[in-house]
């Protein structure tokens, strides 16, 4: 099984034919993503060889979901231009915009998730400044590696990209129904409580690995979640033990005052929750396996 992401997924790429758009759009087909186009105004009509396979590319979302069936997007547009993407994608109902552009202005993160809503939320919007996410032997949309793990039984909802990738070759012997790289930037689309939610209703997951990190109150509340609605096995970690108070870490979102948004308040409501926390990847690894092995 999978969330949000399997096998029969139609994929465009909105900044497909970018420098950045082509290199991910590539090895998203190397992992057998299905990818049906591509979407630029400027190139529409045209298509673009990718190693023997041809992706047409479309002038609109909309146009691209009509010809093809499309119902994922992933977005490689620059930050300045990443709000317009993704309202063009919301206005075209698509199922799903995996937006992994990093750099985009808080205001307009929190301007299209706003829009989103206010359209009904048909569009589920996973990122910005995020990896994607990953149906290993299936689909992968993003810029998750293909070829660090394989089909299992773990779900993965990840702030960090590169956790997730550390996580994932962590447990690669065992391997993932899915992985979901949410973002660490101050306003995302689907949170850590929207994959716990997904992951609880796969019948294929087993267990659940949730990786946060310092800021915010996510993790908290999350936490709160699992207590309330989660039955499967749950491990975190959360990154940034021994980062300063006050100091902005890396992601936009990771910036800690006082005792809100500190790793160890986190690891605590977590811990109150039931959840087991590792002090490191690998030692939240090891906590995977000891579950699972019973």
């Amino acid at each position: 099984m999978a969330i949000f992401l399997n096998k029969d997924s139609k994929v465009i790429v909105q900044g497909m034919t970018g420098a950045t758009g082509m290199k991910h759009t590539r090895l998203m087909l190397g992992d057998g993503t299905n990818i049906v186009g591509g979407v630029n105004p400027r190139k529409a009509g045209t298509s673009v060889d990718f190693d023997g396979t041809e992706v047409p590319v479309f002038g609109t979302v909309a146009e691209a979901m009509e010809k093809t069936g499309a119902n994922v997007s992933v977005l490689f547009v620059p930050p300045a231009f990443s709000k317009a993407a993704v309202v063009e994608a919301i206005d075209a109902e698509i199922p799903l915009a995996v937006v992994i552009t990093e750099g985009i202005a808080v205001h307009d993160s929190a301007a299209f998730w706003a829009y989103a809503k206010a359209k009904g939320n048909k569009t589920r919007i996973i990122g910005p400044n995020c990896p994607g996410l990953i149906t290993p032997g299936q689909s992968n949309a993003g810029i998750i590696p293909g070829d660090i793990t394989k089909p299992g039984k773990i779900g993965l909802v990840s702030k960090s990209g590169t956790l997730t990738y550390q996580m994932m070759y962590e447990l690669r012997d065992i391997g993932f129904t899915s992985a979901v790289g949410i973002g660490g930037d101050p306003v995302i689309g689907t949170t850590h409580i929207d994959a716990l939610e997904a992951f609880e209703a796969d019948p294929d997951t087993e267990l659940i690995v949730m990786i946060g990190e310092i800021g915010g109150d996510a993790e908290e509340r999350a936490a709160d979640f699992i207590k309330a609605n989660v039955t499967k096995p749950v491990v975190g970690y959360v990154a940034g033990f021994t980062a300063p108070e006050g100091k902005t870490m890396g992601h936009a979102g990771a910036i800690v005052s006082g005792s809100s948004g500190t790793a160890q308040a986190k690891k605590e409501a977590l811990e109150a929750a039931g959840v087991k926390v590792g002090k490191t990847p690998t030692e939240t690894a090891k906590l995977a396996r000891a579950i699972l092995a019973g």
